[in-house]
């Protein structure tokens, strides 16, 4: 038999094991671009689109998710969340039109699956 402290061990490493690690970006009508990184897109998606934080988001309507990446490493997501954040707007915008041509809220309908 387990005792609490070994279950509760395996229980935390099982859920490391499963957590996943999203870098994102959102965008509006005019293609304004933030970009960031949740281990929940879903709840932070809906964050966004119902304001909760003030902030850029919030003032410039920035509520579209158009394109994410997935990964295990919340490491690994903010290194490249500051690798998005560097590059120049047509790199990003390219990024996204390879993936996503339409722009389309992926957010919207169907179930998020990573580019």
């Amino acid at each position: 038999m387990l005792s609490t402290q070994s279950a509760t061990h395996t229980d935390r490493r099982s859920m490391a094991l499963k957590t996943r690690y999203y870098v994102y970006i959102l965008s509006n009508a005019s293609r304004t671009l933030y970009i960031g990184v949740t281990n929940d897109l879903v709840r932070r998606v809906r964050e966004h689109k119902h304001k909760v934080t003030p902030g850029f988001t919030s003032k410039y309507n920035v509520t579209q998710l158009v394109y994410f990446e997935e990964t295990s490493h919340p490491q690994a997501a903010i290194e490249r969340e500051k690798e998005l954040k560097k590059w120049k707007r047509a790199k990003k915008v390219k990024l996204i039109s390879a993936a996503n041509p339409t722009w389309r809220d992926l957010a919207e309908g169907e179930e998020l699956q990573p580019f």
